[in-house]
């Protein structure tokens, strides 16, 4: 008896081109992943240690990679701080960029970039002990990175031309160094974060409170809008 003939099913071919696509994207995406693990990792061990303290073995072990794939993307231990320096900070640099404040009314501007620090601040405790931290380094790993360098004095042109088309309007007073400002605004935010613990216990308050927080972001919009208004 004939036996009819089958024909196999076959599965639709994955287009040449486009596996070839995918398998060289894969290593660049698992690159990627692995690259921010161990920037994820060390920034916690930084900021919790500084660069003395933290231990690469435990940034290896919790970003889950190893010691040999640490070195191999950022070389040295000082290199892996660095990176994590300038990811805080370019991090700051682009939200600010994003605020697009030099679009705003002037003192609208002004308000907006204090506002921005302090907020800033409470969603990302971490950049805190690590300013802190490179400031006990003496700065001198900050001091070696171009791209911070020129991150800072970006902004400080930003805020040059805010207070230039508030000269012009009439609405803030002249002769007002943008750096200085930005000095002061900064410092309104970062001196109250980084001793809150020290200034709760002497005072008695619980400075991290929501309304304790809220309280002072009022105040040093206030400072710095009666500062710059002519």
């Amino acid at each position: 008896m004939p036996v009819a003939a089958t024909s196999k099913i076959k599965k639709p071919a994955v287009p040449k081109a486009k596996s070839k696509t995918l398998a060289n994207l894969e290593p660049i995406r698992d690159a990627e992943r692995t690259r921010r693990a161990i920037l994820d990792a060390a920034e916690i061990e930084f900021a919790d240690k500084g660069l003395a303290g933290a231990r690469v073995d435990i940034i290896a072990g919790e970003s889950c990679a190893n010691k040999r794939m640490l070195y191999y993307y950022f070389g040295s231990k000082e290199d892996l701080y660095m990176a994590v320096l300038e990811r805080a900070y370019g991090a700051m640099r682009e939200r600010e960029r994003e605020l697009n404040f030099t679009d705003l009314e002037p003192l609208e501007a002004i308000r907006t970039l204090v506002e921005f620090k302090f907020d800033y601040y409470v969603a990302n405790p971490r950049i805190i002990p690590l300013l802190a931290a490179e400031n006990m380094n003496g700065g001198k790993y900050l001091r070696r990175s171009r791209r911070l360098r020129d991150m800072h004095l970006s902004l400080i042109d930003m805020i040059r031309k805010v207070l230039a088309a508030g000269e012009r309007q009439g609405v803030i007073r002249p002769g007002i160094d943008p750096f200085q400002l930005y000095v002061s605004f900064s410092a309104l935010s970062y001196f109250y974060f980084s001793n809150a613990a020290t200034l709760s216990t002497a005072f008695g308050r619980d400075l991290m409170s929501v309304a304790e927080r809220e309280a002072r972001r009022t105040h040093a919009v206030e400072v710095i809008t009666s500062y710059v208004k002519a």
